[in-house]
Order: C-alpha cells, then structure tokens, then sequence
C-alpha cells in the first residue's frame, strides 16, 4: 500500500487538498487519519484497489473520536500488554505509533454488494474517506437513525454489554458515575426500566442539562443517593471510583466500564468492603456478555446498538462536526481532560 504524507498546512477548509480529498473518495485513492507519535496526528493519502468479491466500497460521510480510548491512542498510553487485544477492526500500523485507528465509520455504499448499493451503513473502521470493506462487516442502518447519529453505535453497544452485565432491574436505584457518552448511555437504556431511579452522577453540573435530555436524573457526587442496588462506574477517574463504592448499597455490585490504559489506580478496598460484600466486576465490549454469549453474536449485538439509536434526544451527546481536514490540529482541544465535547463527529467531503 503506497503512503504518502499530507502536511496539516495543506488540508483546512479552504484548501484545494479538501476538494482532491472529496472526488477521491470514489475513485482510487483515500485519505485517511494517523496517529504518528505522542500528541501528533497526521492525514495520509493511500492507494485503493478496486472492491473484490464480497467487497464493498463505502464512502464514508461521518465518523466519531472516541475521546476515551483514542486519547489513551493519541498519547502513546496503550500498554504494551495490551496491543493484541486493542487492535481495532481494519486498523493499520503498529503500537504504539504510526496507527491507523478509529471504530466508528458511517458511509454510504458505492460499489459493489448488489442489494447493499446506495444505502447506509455504519463500521468499524479507521477514520477515512473512503475504503474497501467485506459486506458481511457492515450494519446496514434503521430508516430512523440519520447518519450523523449513528456514529454512536460503537458507543452504545459497548453501554448495551455493560447493562446486560450489569443486570438490573425494574424499579432499582441504579447511579451511573460519570457523565461520559458511555455512561450516558448506560444511564438511558437503565432509564427505560419501569420503575427504576437512575441518576446520572458527574463532578460537572452542566451534564444536569444531558441528564434532563436523556430522561434521568442527575446529582454532584456529594448529593447522591446512597444505598444504590447497582452502580455503574464510567468516569475513567480512580475518584469516581471511589464515588461509586461509597453509593453502592450492602451486597450491591459496582460494574467497572472504564479503562486506564498503563495508569495505576487505587481502589478503597478496605474500611467497610468486604463487611457490606460488595461485589466489583469488570465489562468490556471485546466479549459478548456471559448471560447473552450462547444465544448472540457481534453483528447481532451491532445492529441491536443501531436499532436503539432512533431516539432522537440522543443528538445530546454530539458536538457540532467538524471537518476531517481540520482534525490534526483539532484533536488536542477535542482530547484535552478539561474538554467539555462528548461524543466528537467527523463530517468528510
């Protein structure tokens, strides 16, 4: 595959390279995303074969950041033990640098796949303007989930494997600390449980407003109730952590859904823990759930995630778009801790 490097001074807004990049996207060759060394993102130019076989070619019309896992990415924070198991779908390169990564990829077929010409459909691809990809690894969408909302799919399927780990039920007290996408997410499919008092708790009062949205409640860690029968934890910080285990309730489980990447992190393990038999477990999307794996696989838990996204008060959790040629210099701001973006879509030429 022939790479050649497009400097950041060469594709803003107004440059020829955006319009090169737009009539491209359907003829031989792409521009895509790489993460070239800590803190440094680049746009890339690659040759494209023609599809064959079962090959699709998608041009792709959104994508979306993962500010979790691809600031873990950007920073060259991906521990070496971990390399395997966090190759995404049809990501190139290496860790931890240059790679080619991103999971979040909405397009529309062009060539190829019969029946699957002309309709939408959402994958787990790098970020890129357009690319070859079996069709047996695409989701087509739902009529009523538009294409900018569907790039949330990764993010809700991943929040659909935590509440069918997580199992709770009608009428539970249910917090979720940590107002990101995931656990907004995870906060309302729980919502939709009769019955049940889910609070969405975050050290930022301005996601009040996104809890409102999403038909929950919402509480600062210090105003939250306690005695919880389900706390799921989505912070990604080791406080939030700690948030979680004080609301939890005796016997409660407290389901852990974020990752650290290589960062230590200390758990308040002793005082009352073990006499309240609380009970800690892990989720991740890489595996489909205990309590469904028998019966489900990843393209029936994909397209389920897409299935749930025609709510349209999910529209909360995306930033305005921005322009793919703009994300080298964007990033930074986007990926930033002190970000206020949630879910950060692409919109291509």
């Amino acid at each position: 595959m022939q790479i050649t490097l497009i400097t950041r001074q060469t594709v803003g807004n107004s440059s020829p390279r955006l319009k090169e990049m737009a009539a491209s996207a359907s003829a031989d060759t792409a521009f895509s995303l790489w993460y070239c060394g800590a803190g440094k993102a680049e746009i890339r130019q690659e040759a494209l074969a023609p599809p064959e076989g079962d090959e699709l070619r998608v041009k792709t019309l959104f994508s979306a950041i993962s500010r979790g896992t691809e600031s873990l990415v950007f920073a060259g924070k991906v521990p070496e033990s971990e390399f395997g198991r966090m190759r995404a779908p049809f990501m190139a390169g290496d860790f931890p640098f240059p790679v080619k990564y991103g999971y979040a990829a909405v397009g529309l077929v062009e060539n190829g796949g019969g029946p699957l010409r002309g309709r939408h459909v959402f994958a787990l691809h790098p970020h890129q303007t357009a690319f070859n990809i079996p069709a047996a690894s695409v989701v087509v969408l739902p009529e009523e989930v538009p294409p900018r909302r569907a790039v949330l799919a990764a993010n809700m399927e991943t929040a659909l494997n935590g509440v069918w780990d997580a199992a709770p039920g009608p009428a539970d007290r249910i917090a979720i600390v940590g107002g990101g996408v995931v656990g907004s997410l995870v906060a309302y499919l729980s919502g939709r449980l009769p019955g049940a008092e889910v609070t969405l708790v975050d050290i930022n009062p301005a996601r009040a407003e996104l809890a409102a949205a999403l038909g929950v409640d919402f509480a600062e860690p210090a105003r939250a109730a306690r005695d919880c029968d389900l706390v799921v934890h989505a912070s990604g910080s080791p406080d939030g952590l700690g948030t979680a285990l004080e609301l939890a309730g005796d016997e409660a489980t407290v389901l852990e859904m974020s990752w650290y990447g290589d960062r230590p992190v200390t758990a308040l393990l002793g005082g009352a823990f073990h006499s309240r038999r609380l009970r800690l477990i892990s989720s991740q999307v890489g595996s489909v759930a205990p309590s469904h794996r028998p019966r489900w696989n990843y393209n029936r838990r994909l397209s389920a995630a897409l299935g749930l996204l025609a709510d349209s008060c999910l529209d909360a959790l995306l930033a305005p778009a921005v322009a793919f040629g703009d994300v080298p210099k964007r990033l930074p701001e986007i990926l930033a801790p002190e970000s206020a973006t949630l879910c950060q879509p692409i919109a291509y030429p």
